[in-house]
């Protein structure tokens, strides 16, 4: 008995070893760390997609995505954009030029600004900080295919769980026309005057959610901040936490808050 007990303990053991070998390699498979498997791995997304409810032409968007070396390198030094004082952070974005040119803007778009300080009681100074600091108050939105970026960051094995439901997002965007299979923003996959990943477009984007429209890119980022806990009235150092929620690095947090402060402060 003693000898059979061994004998079924050891074939239990081989059955959950094949059984991890298999989760292994399946888990394996399910990312990659070159374009070499894109392809095979975008057949298998599109079944997740179709559960998802992305439609013709969200699949027709993904079958002709490509894999995006660009993003994967843009990718592979986001710490070092990132990193050093807040100081210097500033100054090599262009700190002071985004304040000279963000209080013109306040001025000249006042009746905007109004009118968002009212819906989602977000002040001027921080969606300009933000404006400014992603794309240069819409002029440079990114050139980078839309689509391909964010399938390649959601293949890629370094962050999938993050942004495997943003391309699902992406490939409903599509469907709904807001994006088509040639759009093109920064190495991310982010859209727009202010860079919204896609699934925070499906969640937080206003009106038509086509944030290449200013107002819109505007109004949706204060719908952001606010569903993130921004307190109207209170200053941009006292919304820390909604910032936050915007960007987790610290440099870039602590950066938007001074050029909102003073912005706002003028």
């Amino acid at each position: 008995m003693a000898f059979l007990a061994k004998g079924k303990m050891f074939a239990a053991a081989t059955v959950v070893a094949m059984l991890a070998l298999a989760t292994g390699a399946q888990a394996a498979a399910s990312c990659g760390k070159t374009g070499a498997g894109f392809d095979a791995w975008k057949q298998d997304f599109a079944a997740e997609a179709r559960a998802e409810g992305v439609g013709s032409r969200g699949l027709a968007a993904l079958a002709g995505a490509t894999y995006a070396t660009r993003t994967i390198s843009a990718d592979r030094a986001i710490h070092k954009a990132f990193s050093g004082s807040v100081e210097a952070f500033m100054k090599r974005r262009g700190g002071a030029a985004i304040i000279s040119k963000g209080r013109a803007l306040k001025k000249s778009n006042a009746a905007l600004f109004d009118k968002i300080e009212r819906t989602y009681g977000v002040s001027p100074g921080v969606l300009l900080a933000i404006w400014g600091m992603e794309t240069g108050f819409g002029a440079s939105m990114g050139n980078q295919n839309t689509v391909s970026a964010i399938l390649t960051l959601a293949y890629d094995c370094r962050r999938p769980d993050y942004f495997q439901p943003h391309a699902i997002a992406a490939l409903k965007l599509v469907d709904r026309g807001t994006l088509t299979a040639s759009s093109v923003g920064a190495m991310h996959g982010e859209i727009g005057h202010t860079q919204f990943l896609p699934g925070n477009v499906l969640k937080y984007g206003v009106g038509s959610g086509n944030l290449r429209d200013k107002s819109i890119a505007l109004a949706s980022t204060a719908n952001f901040l606010k569903a993130h806990g921004w307190q109207a009235g209170a200053s941009a150092q006292s919304n820390m936490g909604a910032i936050a929620g915007w960007n987790s690095a610290s440099v870039y947090q602590q950066a938007i808050a001074r050029i909102a402060t003073a912005i706002d402060g003028e």
